[in-house]
Parts: C-alpha cells; structure tokens; sequence
C-alpha cells in the first residue's frame, strides 16, 4: 500500500525528463510540417543569419582592414572568398554585407508591412470615399516600374542605405494594403464581426482584435515571398550606387565594386551573387511550403 501511494504522489522523473527533452520540439515540428523544401529554406537563413553574425565576430580580419601586400588574392584557405583591390578580406566582408543586406531587407519590409496593413484596414473598414482614395493610390503606384520608381526616390534624397529603405517603402506598402482590404471585405460582415459590432466594440477593436487575426495567414505568405525581391531591389540600387556607400559592406555595392575587376577577378561578383542567390532561394522555398500549408490546413 505505501508503494501504491508514493507511486501516485511522487512524480515520475522518467516523465520529467521526456518533458525536458521535448522542449524544444513544438518548434522543430513546426518546421518540419511545411516538408523538405520548406526545411530546406529555413536551414538556408538559419545558416546565413548565423554567418552574418558571427563570421565578423569571430573573423582574424576586420571588415574594413586593408592589406595592400594581398591585393586580389584567389580564393584559399586563409581568404575561403579572396580578397579585394585594397586586400580587405572577402568572406569577413561578404558576412558583414549579410548583417547590412538583410537587416535592411526585413526593415523595409516591417515599414511597408506596418504601412499597407493599416492602410488596408482602414480602407476596407471604412468603405467609401477613405477606401476610393487608399485604392487609387494604390493602383497609380502599382502601375509605376518599381525598380525606376525606387531609382528616382533615392536620386531626390541622396545616396545612402536608409534612403533606398524609404524609397522602396514608398512603393512596396501599396501591394500589402490592396491584399489586406480584399480580405478585410471579405470578413467584415461575418457573424463575429456583427456580434462584435452589436457589444459596442469601437472600430479599432474590431479591425485589430476581430477582423485582422483571421487574415494575417496570407499576409504572412506574402511578405515571405516578398524577402526575395524586397532583397534583389536594395541589393540593384545599392549596385547602381544609390544605397549603401563604402566602406560600409553590403552585397549588392560588393557585387559594384567587383565589375571592374570582373575579367581578373571574377570571384569578387561571384561571391556575394552567391550570397544574394542563397538567401532569395532560402525565403522562396519557406514562403511557397508556408503558402501551401496554409493552403492545404484552410
């Protein structure tokens, strides 16, 4: 009997340490829901994120260190991606252009995010001449080439990094806030939303308690696919010298400095195309599994 009752009071350690052990999976079999290929992408930004931060860290070479005795080494084992004209290290400063590309990229994103959702909100909330008036900007801006309407917003502020973020802010919230007004007349009349509305609730609680948690899916599926091109537009103007200017590292002012060396030195484009190229497939291939999921679970 008191085997029986120190069995039912005392906890079961082999039980505790399970639960211990199984902290962390929730998370992993959340990743591994969206299938290979959306794995496959989530490694890929892990690892690049990882590089970003710690390569310039831990690297012997700082970022801006210059050495004129290595001037265009070839890739080896002490520089893995070369060095440049002024014998900067290549890796540490394709790492540290990581940190600067896509910290760059996901704050353009927040800011047309933040921006198009609560335009959207209100032009589909309110209806009407608000909602007329969001749309057709909207549609005017949509309308423009964007990489040219990006180039002539940078050229009026001056070339810097935070310039070509405001400058694609300035067209990139209006595809956000079209896609958000769709949904938000789409759920607005829903028996929630009414019942809401019959309580007393206030407009802005209803557009951010009620109505917004039962569209972000798509929302999100966008501005996942969006990374990719968000990062190839910032990388194009900084490579047409509008963004980032040196010696701040960023990939797409790299890939300018590399063109005149190009026919000599064809690993100072390579390289930091490489990086480009592996962070668009890595949030390709996690946006498409996250649009399938969400596809698939609706």
């Amino acid at each position: 009997m008191a085997s029986l009752i120190r069995a039912s009071v005392l906890p079961d350690t082999r039980q505790a340490k399970r639960r211990d052990w199984s902290v962390g999976i929730p998370a992993f079999m959340a990743i591994r829901r969206l299938g290979i290929a959306g794995m496959t992408g989530a490694a890929i930004l892990t690892c690049m994120i990882v590089m970003a931060v710690a390569v310039p860290l831990v690297s012997p070479y700082g970022i801006a260190e210059t050495r004129s005795g290595e001037r265009l080494r070839e890739p080896e084992f002490a520089h893995p991606f070369g060095t440049d004209r002024l014998g900067r290290d290549q890796f540490t400063r394709a790492a540290a252009a990581g940190r600067t590309s896509l910290t760059a990229t996901f704050l353009a994103l927040a800011l047309s995010l933040t921006i198009g959702v609560g335009l959207g909100l209100l032009a589909g909330h309110a209806g009407g001449g608000i909602d007329m008036v969001v749309m057709r900007v909207a549609d005017v801006i949509m309308a423009l080439p964007t990489l040219v309407l990006g180039i002539v917003v940078a050229a009026l502020f001056g070339p810097a990094l935070l310039t070509v973020v405001i400058a694609t802010v300035s067209f990139w919230w209006a595809g956000y806030a079209r896609v958000t007004r769709t949904l938000v007349r789409q759920v607005r009349n829903e028996p929630f939303v009414e019942a809401s509305r019959a309580i007393g609730a206030t407009p802005w609680r209803i557009a951010t308690r009620e109505v917004l948690p039962h569209i972000w899916g798509p929302i999100i599926v966008m501005a996942a696919l969006d990374v990719g091109s968000l990062l190839m537009t910032l990388s194009g103007l900084s490579f047409l010298g509008l963004g980032a200017q040196p010696p701040t590292p960023e990939w797409g002012l790299m890939l300018a400095d590399g063109r005149a060396y190009f026919m000599d030195a064809p690993f100072l484009m390579f390289f930091p195309g490489l990086m480009i190229f592996l962070c668009v497939l890595g949030v390709n291939l996690l946006g498409t599994a996250l649009r399938q999921r969400i596809t698939t679970s609706v």
